[in-house]
């Protein structure tokens, strides 16, 4: 395990893909900058217009890295007005896997995902949402449906099949 300055870097590799759903013109150079310090390589996007917002753009890179690389481009992308995207990370044999989404009217949310992509619940989360639940607090369903994020896949479904057909490069970590 490497420490950096930023980051702890664990020196396993693992791949991901970044999607940019929708982001101004004037963003566009900014992503692919902060993308590019975080993998530590140059990124240059294929930039596509978004039907689903006027204005915005679309891209997808297909990224191999070292592990905690999703956490950390999410977290220098996070925050961005008029950005939206998701980061996908595969799983490792010592590292669980993850997607981040993000809107501006939402913020953050972060999953751990398994090994065919699907989100992985922890025990103490779901307990805590029943307790609430049985609390009258909520109910099952709105804490099942805050714990997988559907907020997020609300908000960016339309963004989703805007980009469908569209095309996806691959970006390898050098060194």
């Amino acid at each position: 395990m490497t420490t950096t300055a930023n980051r702890t870097i664990s020196n396993t590799v693992t791949r991901g893909v970044l999607y940019v759903h929708s982001s101004p013109s004037a963003l566009c150079p900014h992503i692919e900058w902060a993308v590019g310090g975080v993998l530590g390589v140059a990124v240059s996007l294929d930039w596509t217009p978004q039907p689903a917002q006027a204005g915005t753009y679309r891209a997808e890179l297909s990224w191999t890295g070292d592990a905690g690389s999703a956490a950390a481009v999410a977290s220098a992308l996070r925050g961005w007005n008029h950005l939206r995207f998701e980061i996908t990370e595969e799983p490792t044999p010592g590292t669980e896997g993850a997607r981040y989404s993000y809107t501006p009217e939402l913020g953050i949310f972060h999953g751990v995902t398994g090994l065919h992509g699907d989100l992985m619940i922890p025990e103490d989360r779901v307990k805590a949402a029943v307790v609430k639940a049985a609390l009258g607090e909520t109910t099952v369903l709105d804490e099942i449906d805050k714990l997988l994020g559907k907020r997020w896949d609300d908000e960016l479904e339309t963004f989703r099949h805007a980009g469908e057909g569209a095309p996806v490069r691959w970006l390898h970590q050098v060194g």
